[in-house]
């Protein structure tokens, strides 16, 4: 018996050592050009919340298709962030956009999401003047940054709540920056000025 319970602790023990491993591995990997490769397990990574339809600048979109926005962090990021209230080196986020569709099976009422209809990934890293940047990929195959002055930047840059990053769309880690008072200067303003 006695054999038994040493042999199960160190069974234990191996595992959660090669699972505390496993979570410092980074989430990004570069080809030899610099293009990002596709983050194939991002669905195993921490789910941070959904968007319906979500728009940032008025009459965007098309009213007669819907779309949901999924966000994935990965997991060693998440963790880091639950400690400090900022995301650490190597921080990696999937956007996974999915149609909505309201008629099928028995749903009579409401939306759920189908085919994804296109990823981007939103990585921060010293390598970029930054620290931060944006992969929008076609598919799988390796995607190309998008310029330091895209649009993503700009906005993530002077609407990010931490980090550049949407934090006050991800309702489980917004009281986790308000906690640990991680907030931008910007955000904290315009919360004050509502």
């Amino acid at each position: 018996m006695r054999h038994s319970l040493v042999f199960r602790s160190a069974i234990i023990a191996a595992a959660m050592i090669g699972v505390g491993a496993q979570a410092q591995t980074p989430a990004a990997a570069f080809t030899t050009d610099g293009k990002l490769e596709f983050p194939r397990e991002y669905r195993t990574w921490v789910y941070l919340s959904s968007g319906m339809d979500m728009a940032y600048v008025e009459n965007a979109g098309m009213a007669d298709q819907h779309m949901f926005d999924n966000v994935f962090v990965d997991r060693a990021s998440y963790d880091g962030f639950l400690e400090t209230g900022h995301w650490p080196e190597g921080a990696m986020f999937v956007l996974e956009i999915r149609g909505g569709q309201g008629q099928g099976s028995i749903n009579r009422k409401g939306l759920f999401q189908t085919g994804r209809m296109g990823v981007e990934v939103h990585l921060k890293d010293k390598r970029f003047a930054s620290g931060w940047a944006f992969f929008p990929f076609n598919g799988e195959a390796p995607a190309q940054a998008l310029p330091q002055t895209s649009q993503c930047n700009a906005c993530h840059e002077a609407h990010g709540v931490v980090d550049t990053t949407f934090v006050q769309f991800y309702p489980t880690l917004l009281p986790v920056a308000k906690a640990k008072e991680t907030l931008s200067a910007a955000y904290s303003a315009e919360e004050k000025a509502r």
